[in-house]
């Protein structure tokens, strides 16, 4: 087992609590000099002292983790691939950056982030202005929908008291008779006096206050009025605590707050439609079978996907999953992680990789063993998603679905079975994105390795495009 070292991250907990290295080493029973020993890397972190760290500080324990310590790696790779940077920066430099310094590390990926997207923005302006590259000065920041997404990003996709909230509602409405849109129907009538109204309306939901009306679709499934109505319900019970939330988000754009608390009450709506207790219980149970949690909670298959994504709730953690939704063209408008998986923002995702083979045997789970290019292997399950237009001649809606999570706990999945999880090449080499993807003979690369010169020769033809020198 890999040991970890955490010196930088324990002593910046240390001094942000304004503590001695005395006053902390007894804190968590430790003697100073073993504790002075942590802080100089000359002892790993064990298990009973980072549990002991998140007891007492109530820290969360992904801040020491080696998944963490991998996703900054992959975000500073990108940082200097760029081909303006003029500095080679090598792997193991990257890697003592993000294990010693990983504030400055998160500080200067975030920096790139901006000044990419200011970028962006500018060419956009100037194209549309018939003027050359970085032609129109621009301020502008990261869209607010990035911001959103971003956020839920840096939260791994778990908000603990948003969670607890919804848990504890779902205890007092306990079990009853009925669908679940119905259960949750009566609820919002008798707490708030607001009927539930089943309509032919193109929108899914619409609440209209000043009538005391919540609309719904006649088109949605029992399992989806309940997430709508559930939504609703977020937005109307758990109002400050998903403002609280959302304000860190927005930085003071309206439309990214606005973004950011319907994003929060959709989880809210997952976790009162799937308790995290009962749901993780049952996923254990069921070894991850999304077809029968679905069947057991009343609700879809991207639903299912999406709550599996956020069970890391401190102490009683499901496995830490990657989820993805793409549509045909490769563009990719949903993922959340709580992995250290990383895809590149930078261009297109890798098109080896089995979301994308998903739209050729639509409506069939697809599996997967993946390998990236640093060696962390992963088992990915995939599967389109249809939503039917309203009538006939209406175009619908179809993506695909992709669920991951590393290898090592591939064995608590049933889609492992018959794989060869311990076979290195069992796995599909495939990478964050071309772009970025250092694989020197991939053949279905799309463009060339930012950062690196293409190695052209005349009178040779190979079968991997854009081969770097």
């Amino acid at each position: 087992m890999k040991k970890t070292f955490v010196g930088v991250q324990l002593k910046r907990l240390r001094e942000e609590r304004g503590l001695t290295q005395i006053a902390l080493a007894q804190s968590l029973g430790l003697s100073a000099s073993y504790l002075n020993q942590l802080e100089k890397n000359q002892r790993p972190l064990t298990v009973p002292v980072l549990l002991k760290i998140n007891e007492i500080f109530g820290v969360d324990v992904q801040l020491f983790s080696d998944g963490e310590e991998g996703r900054l790696v992959a975000d500073l790779r990108e940082v200097f691939n760029d081909p303006l940077n003029s500095e080679t920066i090598s792997v193991a430099e990257l890697k003592e950056i993000a294990a010693s310094m990983p504030a400055v590390g998160r500080a200067v990926v975030a920096l790139n982030q901006r000044w990419r997207h200011v970028r962006e923005r500018a060419d956009a302006m100037a194209a549309e202005l018939g003027l050359g590259s970085g032609g129109v000065p621009t301020t502008a920041s990261l869209m607010p929908y990035e911001q959103v997404r971003d956020f839920f990003y840096a939260h791994h996709n778990y908000f603990d008291n948003l969670d607890e909230a919804a848990e504890t509602l779902a205890s007092r409405l306990g079990p009853r008779p009925g669908a679940v849109a119905e259960r949750l129907a009566h609820h919002v009538e008798a707490q708030h006096s607001i009927r539930v109204v089943v309509t032919e309306d193109d929108g899914q939901r619409r609440f209209v206050p000043g009538e005391g009306v919540l609309y719904v679709s006649r088109r949605l499934s029992d399992g989806q009025r309940a997430f709508q109505i559930a939504t609703q319900l977020a937005l109307l019970e758990q109002s400050d605590l998903i403002d609280s939330l959302a304000n860190e988000a927005s930085e003071n754009v309206a439309e990214t707050l606005a973004l950011a608390r319907i994003g929060l009450a959709a989880y809210f709506a997952g976790a009162l439609l799937m308790p995290y207790g009962a749901f993780l219980e049952a996923a254990e149970t069921e070894r991850y079978d999304i077809k029968r949690l679905g069947r057991r909670f009343g609700v879809g298959f991207e639903t299912v996907c999406h709550r599996l994504s956020s069970l890391q709730r401190p102490g009683s953690l499901g496995v830490p999953f990657f989820f993805i939704r793409v549509d045909r063209a490769g563009n990719i408008s949903k993922r959340q992680s709580a992995t250290n998986f990383h895809f590149s923002r930078v261009g297109g995702a890798c098109p080896l990789w089995n979301v994308y083979e998903a739209f050729a045997q639509p409506g069939r789970i697809l599996t997967q063993l993946a390998q990236m290019p640093d060696g962390r292997t992963y088992l990915w399950i995939a599967r389109t998603v249809h939503r039917a237009g309203g009538g006939y001649g209406e175009p619908g809606k179809t993506f695909a679905i992709g669920l991951g999570c590393d290898v090592q706990h591939a064995s608590r999945l049933v889609y492992s079975k018959g794989l060869a999880l311990d076979d290195p090449g069992a796995a599909t080499p495939i990478g964050a994105g071309c772009k970025v993807c250092e694989r020197p003979a991939c053949p279905q690369r799309a463009f060339p390795l930012l950062g690196r010169p293409i190695a052209v020769d005349e009178n040779r033809s190979v079968f991997s495009p854009y081969s770097a020198r």
